[in-house]
């Protein structure tokens, strides 16, 4: 199998990869997500994608030979509102009581380049996620934990917000950063193969 280029420093991403033994490096792009803007919160995952693919591209040396490139974007959206990582505790806080005793969508979109012939295709998967009602003194355990750390939404499905998430539908995976499916869907169409 030929090597990704994976254009994200997620843990979770790394970890899925590594479980479909896909190989992979990881190249961290130079991107302001702040700087983009959408009318429909729900495509920022898929500019975010791309933008992260193409940061990545141009910051390769000018005779390198591309292969392949990965990029995802994972964001929590309720109404046209959108939760990212939150900066500090507070806005951890603020966030689940929010969340809490709601649903909410999970959008995460894939981009990925095809250095053969010079393509990038991209997919979206999005999951609903319920949360169960919590009490202040829940939402404030969690945030103790620290598990919200670097998480859209400020949580993790796969840590301790799994004791408040009451109802799930769509894909572990999605929710997670890298949905399974969509990613082995975009490879095989792209004629990447990870069956042996």
């Amino acid at each position: 199998m030929e090597n990704i280029i994976l254009a994200s420093s997620s843990p979770r991403r790394q970890e899925i990869l590594k479980s479909l033994g896909i190989p992979f490096q990881v190249v961290l792009p130079n991107v302001d997500e702040s700087a983009y803007m959408v009318k429909n919160a729900s495509d920022l995952p898929e500019v975010l994608a791309k933008a992260k693919v193409q940061a990545v591209a141009k910051a390769m040396p000018p005779k390198q030979v591309i292969p392949w490139i990965l990029g995802a974007d994972t964001l929590v959206v309720m109404g046209n509102k959108i939760y990212g990582k939150p900066k500090d505790p507070d806005e951890a806080i603020e966030f689940l009581q929010a969340l809490q005793d709601r649903t909410h969508h999970v959008i995460t979109a894939l981009a990925l380049y095809n250095g053969r012939n010079h393509t990038m295709s991209v997919r979206t998967a999005s999951t609903k996620v319920t949360f169960a009602p919590m009490t202040k003194e829940e939402i404030e355990w969690y945030v103790d934990t620290g598990d919200w750390h670097g998480a859209a939404g400020g949580y993790r499905i796969q840590g301790m917000a799994s004791c408040f998430i009451s109802k799930i539908e769509g894909t572990n995976s999605c929710v997670v950063g890298l949905p399974i499916f969509e990613l082995y869907d975009m490879l095989k169409e792209q004629g990447y193969s990870i069956i042996a």
